[in-house]
């Protein structure tokens, strides 16, 4: 699956690359590479600190997502964006063909016109929980659009464009 509709934000803000091996020792490596990219993106938002704390939400999610599944050796790429009228998060990772597999099937469930309904339905089952709940969760709390690009053999990009500032709705 490719991405279906053009990103609305097009001015980089900038880029941070780790390794896969690294971002995957420690959980809590999620929360505060998210906290650090919500404080720097924040800035000259009317709103700072409610900005960071939504954009950190959104970007942990995605964070967690690839923990979840993500394919070492090589690195995690992660690049924002800013434009009108919302941001955009390209997250490159690592992948084999279980990896891509999931992806694909996570982004197209992320896709769907019911998404909030099956969000809900995922949150309130009593099974295993599914790593594809957390795209699932940026399409159905932030109506963000998730899109994968997975014409790379070793890698995928998720995108997630998604506005939070409210001047700008």
């Amino acid at each position: 699956m490719s991405a279906s509709y053009e990103s609305t934000a097009q001015n980089r803000v900038f880029d941070i690359v780790i390794g896969a091996d690294l971002f995957a020792s420690d959980w809590s490596n999620c929360d505060r590479i998210s906290n650090y990219i919500g404080n720097l993106v924040s800035q000259r938002r009317t709103d700072s600190l409610r900005y960071a704390n939504l954009f950190s939400s959104v970007l942990n999610e995605l964070l967690e997502t690839a923990f979840r599944r993500h394919h070492a050796p090589g690195e995690i790429a992660c690049t924002v964006y800013r434009g009108a009228p919302g941001d955009s998060i390209k997250l490159s990772v690592p992948c084999d063909a279980a990896t891509r597999t999931f992806y694909e099937s996570a982004v197209a469930e992320a896709c769907r016109a019911d998404v909030a309904d099956r969000f809900v339905t995922m949150m309130l089952a009593e099974q295993p929980f599914d790593p594809q709940i957390g795209l699932m969760a940026l399409a159905a709390d932030y109506q963000a659009k998730v899109a994968l690009d997975a014409s790379h053999s070793d890698r995928v990009t998720i995108t997630v464009d998604f506005v939070i500032d409210e001047l700008a709705r």
